[in-house]
């Protein structure tokens, strides 16, 4: 399948996007975490102080992806691929938390934050996968 320049485009606002929602999330949470915290408990607190890095991985594949698809690189195809990959996993981790701790289901809406930022990442990650893997060959041609 062909890339037209908006799809190009398109996808790449979407990584940018996500790039900058991952860094304004860690840096809350680091430094405001009242913010964006859903729960004060110990637990949750650990569970989440465990993100930071991860995140950043994932935010290294949105910033590869970004700009190998930009210079039409054959890479942009492993960055997509391992930035929609690193998505599904911590969507896959973080919901289980939020699932068997009731997170989502908080008095008060606190945890309405938690499931859009799941839904945003389940949507996002598989999104960038089909989006790569339907063009697969169109992107590894240099």
């Amino acid at each position: 399948m062909e890339i037209s320049e908006g799809s190009r485009r398109r996808i790449v606002a979407v990584l940018l996007v996500s790039a900058v929602i991952t860094v304004s999330y860690i840096l809350l949470w680091l430094f405001a975490r009242d913010v964006v915290a859903s729960e004060t408990r110990a637990g949750y607190v650990e569970f989440e102080n465990s993100f930071p890095l991860a995140d950043t991985w994932l935010l290294i594949c949105l910033l590869g992806a970004t700009v190998t698809l930009l210079a039409r690189r054959p890479s942009a195809l492993l960055w997509l691929l391992a930035g929609g990959g690193a998505g599904v996993y911590l969507l896959g981790i973080d919901s289980l938390y939020d699932l068997e701790n009731g997170i989502w289901w908080l008095p008060g809406g606190a945890g309405l934050l938690e499931l859009a930022i799941n839904l945003t990442t389940l949507i996002v990650s598989l999104g960038l996968l089909r989006w790569a893997w339907r063009r697969r060959t169109t992107l590894l041609t240099p």
